[in-house]
């Protein structure tokens, strides 16, 4: 009896220190876990701007590297556009077709032209003078009836035949000597300026070869190695805007009554060991691709998060991009 006591008793201490464990974790369950960790981390962030170029190219050339500063306007690469170059060539000589169109048109007829012109106007002119004393003189004998009507009329046939072609020599005198109408002239310079704007356009095109840095800053990436092609508008690499930075937190809404809009709030940044301060400028709901917390089994709501931004008040060289942010809300 005794033996079958001890083996019973040995049975139950087990069982009893399992208990106890079970009872130990539901206990920290529900005086540690139940609480909210009031640590809230974000990181901080700097504006980057991409570089890239209009045009495709092979990079020829970098003139800077990662961690350089670099200043707005400044050249970062030179791209090699052989392409570009050609239809140049090609601009430029339509551009002194043009020209030489226009100054056509202006000038007029060639000297020698308008001399020939001249000349042939003056032989019509004596032409006219001839047939108009032949004319007056049959037409007198007519009158005076010693020649026939035949004659007469042959003779102001070729009186009035002679007054045309005057007429015409003079016509092509002044249109050589006032050169190209109005609308040719107006369309050559038309051409003219239709090849300057196709010279200015593939100009731009070439001034894209220098890749220019569009911000004050600090290169942070570069993409492509020297040698290699890009393709329009591909980035060729990344500028951090310095001047720019600002700290990002996802925040549940049970935990925005401390984060308010212009609100200014105290974070810790590891990586330095100091406090910062920031101003809150941007709160806006992540979405339901967020995370967030169900609830509903508890009788509570569904907790969203939202995103908070806020700014630097003071200007601080040191803080760098990703750099964590703790923000102790209790």
């Amino acid at each position: 009896m005794g033996t079958s006591n001890k083996k019973s008793g040995s049975k139950l201490i087990p069982i009893l220190g399992f208990t106890v464990v079970i009872v130990a974790v539901a206990l920290y369950g529900f005086f540690f876990l139940r609480h909210d960790d009031n640590i809230i981390q974000g990181e901080a962030e700097i504006t980057e701007v991409r570089i890239s170029s209009k045009v495709p190219g092979r990079i020829a050339k970098f003139l800077v590297d990662e961690g350089d500063f670099v200043k707005k306007g400044d050249t970062v690469a030179i791209l090699s556009i052989p392409d570009i170059d050609a239809k140049l060539s090609q601009a430029d000589a339509a551009q002194q077709g043009a020209e030489a169109q226009n100054k056509k048109a202006i000038r007029g007829a060639r000297s020698e032209q308008i001399r020939g012109a001249f000349e042939m106007w003056q032989k019509a002119k004596a032409g006219l003078e001839i047939a108009k004393k032949s004319y007056d003189r049959i037409q007198s004998l007519y009158d005076k009836g010693v020649t026939t009507a035949q004659k007469r009329d042959e003779a102001e046939a070729n009186y009035k035949a002679y007054v045309a072609t005057e007429r015409g020599a003079k016509s092509q005198y002044d249109m050589a000597l006032n050169g190209a109408e109005k609308e040719d002239k107006e369309a050559a310079r038309a051409l003219v300026e239709r090849a300057k704007g196709a010279v200015a356009e593939v100009r731009s095109y070439v001034n894209e070869s220098y890749v220019i840095s569009p911000i004050d800053g600090e290169i942070s990436e570069r993409f492509p190695h020297e040698g290699e092609l890009v393709g329009s508008g591909a980035p060729i690499m990344n500028v951090m805007d310095l001047e720019d930075k600002w700290g990002t937190f996802n925040v549940r809404e049970d935990r925005l009554l401390n984060f308010k809009m212009d609100q200014v709030v105290t974070a810790f940044v590891p990586a330095l060991n100091k406090n910062v301060e920031l101003k809150i400028y941007f709160l806006k709901d992540l979405g339901s691709y967020a995370a967030w917390k169900a609830t509903k089994a508890t009788g509570d709501y569904d907790r969203k998060t939202f995103e908070v931004r806020a700014r630097f008040v003071k200007e601080n060289k040191d803080i760098r991009s990703g750099m964590s942010l703790v923000i102790n809300n209790k």
